[in-house]
């Protein structure tokens, strides 16, 4: 048995206290110490992907398969069961790069509790390490509500004037959700002729007659994640008051565990009746992108113009996935997994940088932002840069995630080639944004420092993989085919 996958989920939960303790006696090495842990997380995660694009598993299987009982109750149901797949080892990876690179961004940017903050950002990778793995739903339903507790301190504790409000606001909406979603999981067990908890067992096995009732309640816990209007509000709150680094998790990171719910649980164990409703799901994935899009043109503050750009990109996720259950073009599915980790590492670079602007220019909003290109040169390019991976535009990879998935909905229904109209309007609002900060005459005489060079590097972590797997994408579309193909014949033949 390989113990890779505990190694993921225990590496970062046994070290949270040890950065804890080691940032509390020297700041300088207690952030060493965090970086070289969440590189070797890095590494095991880059193992696993490597390990799943080398040999992927066939359909409806896993590899680095973990399986125990779990305090003597497995005839509940209650095991610790893991696996990894083409849909869950992009996801760690793009979740271990993203810890790295907020860690590396914080050193600057968190200056208070340093070491409980360093120590709540390896519970929370240890977590989500356990929700893109866990093969159980109890496991699974564990490690998404450990999830929300380092969140929340991030939010209320770091983050900006209204941090309580807002954090508040994230624990209400994301726990009913996650309460709603638990009542599901009961349900299909309790109503099972030989019940279970494990994922393996449940899909492609669950009676229809049992499918719709859960359906609805995974949509609403999946919902406030991912998250769909109007499960949304939470979010542009969250984003404006969390300190930066947070926001690339909670944008690259978080919003993900909807997105692979959806996939692994929604479309997973309750096909048949995500096959029938399919067009309803595409509905409401398509309303979010324009809605994400529209309201982004409205926004002055740059952090909530790209919360709403998360909106937008994370619509596109259920789009893609539902057009598969329509039509049969697996480019739905495999181009919704490619989606999730083009917009992890996009729109991360983004919220990473308006930290950067703010600290160096004192603000975020927009029309303030003057002759960028001018005072803060690098600071400008890197902005255009990651905005045209945001965009959609080539060479990044997130142009072909977002064709992939536009494709595969006008091959489920002809209407939705309206979609095309959603990239404009975002490319629409980004350049405006340009104008008004980076193309601009600079006002006033204020000092402005521009970003170091070893910063600017750093954002080269972000976009350079963009750039590769525009070319390389079969490093994620390979073992995602599988994935897709399974789902595909559980739900439609």
């Amino acid at each position: 048995m390989s113990f890779v996958l505990s190694l993921l989920i225990f590496i970062p939960l046994l070290g949270a206290p040890l950065a804890y303790f080691a940032t509390r006696m020297n700041r300088r090495n207690g952030i060493y110490f965090s970086l070289g842990l969440s590189t070797l997380v890095l590494l095991t995660a880059a193992y696993v992907l490597w390990g799943v694009y080398s040999s992927p598993p066939p359909q409806g299987q896993y590899l680095f398969q973990e399986r125990s009982a779990w305090i003597n109750f497995r005839f509940l149901g209650l095991d610790y069961y893991l696996g990894a797949d083409g849909l869950s080892s992009p996801l760690l990876f793009v979740s271990a790069l993203l810890t790295v690179l907020a860690i590396f961004g914080s050193r600057k940017l968190i200056d208070t509790h340093e070491p409980e903050y360093y120590a709540l950002i390896f519970l929370f990778e240890g977590a989500i390490m356990g929700v893109f793995t866990s093969l159980n739903l109890i496991l699974f339903y564990i490690f998404w509500e450990v999830v929300l507790i380092p969140m929340f301190f991030f939010i209320g504790v770091w983050g900006g004037p209204r941090r309580k409000y807002a954090s508040l606001k994230f624990i209400i909406f994301t726990y009913a959700g996650s309460t709603i979603m638990l009542l599901g999981f009961l349900y299909v067990y309790l109503g099972m002729q030989t019940p279970s908890f494990d994922i393996p067992d449940l899909a492609g096995n669950v009676p229809v007659s049992l499918q719709y009732l859960p359906l609805l309640a995974s949509f609403i816990g999946f919902a406030v994640k991912l998250p769909l209007v109007p499960f949304h509000t939470w979010l542009p709150d969250a984003h404006v008051e969390a300190p930066s680094p947070i926001s690339v998790l909670l944008a690259g990171v978080l919003l993900k565990m909807g997105g692979y719910g959806f996939l692994r649980i929604s479309i997973g164990l309750f096909p048949l009746a995500s096959a029938q409703f399919a067009w309803l799901f595409m509905a409401a994935g398509l309303f979010s992108m324009f809605y994400g899009a529209a309201a982004a043109v409205l926004q002055k503050d740059l952090k909530k113009m790209i919360a709403f750009t998360s909106i937008n990109h994370m619509g596109f996720v259920l789009f893609g996935a539902y057009a598969t259950l329509v039509s049969g073009s697996l480019l739905g599915i495999q181009g919704a997994i490619f989606q999730m980790f083009a917009h992890a590492l996009a729109v991360g670079s983004l919220f990473m940088l308006s930290g950067y602007i703010h600290h160096q220019a004192g603000t975020r909003e927009i029309p303030l932002l003057k002759g960028l290109g001018t005072s803060m040169p690098r600071t400008a390019a890197i902005l255009v840069l990651a905005s045209a991976a945001a965009m959609g535009l080539p060479p990044f990879a997130s142009f072909l995630a977002e064709f992939m998935v536009i494709a595969a909905g006008i091959s489920a229904y002809s209407v939705t080639a309206v979609s095309i109209l959603v990239p404009v309007i975002t490319a629409g609002y980004f350049l405006w944004m340009i104008r008004r900060a980076v193309l601009s005459q600079p006002e006033g005489s204020a000092e402005v420092h521009d970003m170091g060079w070893s910063d600017a590097a750093s954002f080269a972590v972000y976009l350079v993989p963009l750039v590769v797997l525009i070319v390389a994408s079969y490093v994620v579309l390979t073992p995602a085919l599988p994935v897709a193909e399974f789902l595909k014949r559980i739900a439609i033949g």
